[in-house]
Order: C-alpha cells, then sequence, then structure tokens
C-alpha cells in the first residue's frame, strides 16, 4: 500500500515542541495550503489548514528554523487518529506524520539572495545542507550534448 502525501504552504503559527515522557521530542505545527483552484461564486481561492506532527531530529529541526509565516514543503504520511472529546464525543482527525521538510523559499543573507534551486532540508535520514560560499561562478554543465549533422549510423 502506499500512503505518501505532499503539500507546500505556510506556517500558521510557530512549531510547539514538546517532550514525550521517554524525552523524545515532537513538534506540532499547521500548515496552510491554497488550493489549485478559485470559488466559482466568489472567485476567491479556499485554503486548507493542515495538521502537521514531526518527530525526533525531524521535530528540533522544525522547531528551531521554522516560524509563523515560513513557507515549508512538508512530506510524510497521512494519519487519521480516532479521539474522544471532554464531552464524551467521539471525534476523528487528520494529520500528516512528517518524514522530511524543506525550506519553500529562499531566504537573503546580508542583502545577498539565496538560490532557490538548493534548499536546505532535515529528514529522520538525512540533513542536506548547502553553503553559497561552495559555489562556483561558472555555470552548470549541461546534461546534453548536441549531435552532428553526420550520425548516419544510429543505433535506433
Amino acid at each position: 500500500m502506499l500512503n505518501h502525501i505532499v503539500i507546500m504552504g505556510r506556517l500558521t503559527r510557530d512549531p510547539e515542541l514538546r517532550y514525550t515522557q521517554s524525552q523524545t521530542p515532537v513538534a506540532s505545527f499547521t500548515v496552510a495550503v491554497d488550493r489549485d483552484f478559485a470559488n466559482r461564486d466568489s472567485g476567491e481561492r479556499q485554503t486548507d489548514f493542515i495538521d502537521c506532527v514531526a518527530w525526533r531530529q525531524t521535530a528540533e529541526f522544525v522547531s528551531k528554523y521554522f516560524q509563523k509565516g515560513s513557507m515549508a514543503v512538508v512530506s510524510g504520511r497521512l494519519q487519521i487518529r480516532d479521539w474522544t472529546d471532554r464531552e464524551g464525543g467521539k471525534r476523528r482527525s487528520a494529520e500528516i506524520v512528517v518524514d522530511n521538510v524543506y525550506f519553500g523559499e529562499s531566504k537573503r543573507r546580508d542583502g545577498e539572495p539565496r538560490s532557490d534551486s538548493h534548499s536546505n532540508s532535515y529528514s529522520s535520514s538525512s540533513y542536506n545542507s548547502y553553503d553559497n560560499s561552495a559555489r562556483s561562478s561558472a555555470p552548470a554543465p549541461s546534461a546534453f550534448s548536441e549531435l552532428d549533422d553526420g550520425d548516419g549510423e544510429l543505433p535506433f
């Protein structure tokens, strides 16, 4: 079975970092995601507010580097929870259990824009960071090469 979800939006509040009794970090946050289509009657786009839960190093990463208004790309799995409210009513809620979080926009440092093509992320398995000082001023080589007109013996 496949259960994978990827969303991109802005955090509606600062992530809330807590620790379980066994001192495992857990962060909860909500991401506001605009729908791709506008309402037929009003012409306005609707927004979904999606609850997210990150664990361990991912939770600490989100808590340290993201805040209210930050653009985030979140990938993980959708989980449905059944619970009982204070009045004894049965409730159901959906949330994303986060596997990876990526920066959704560049951030300026000392007036210099960072490249959008390299984003920092943290997952429970790896940490990818990008340092602007390591960037070469030469353009990246192309993955494609131009063929000569004389290539008459192509294998296809």
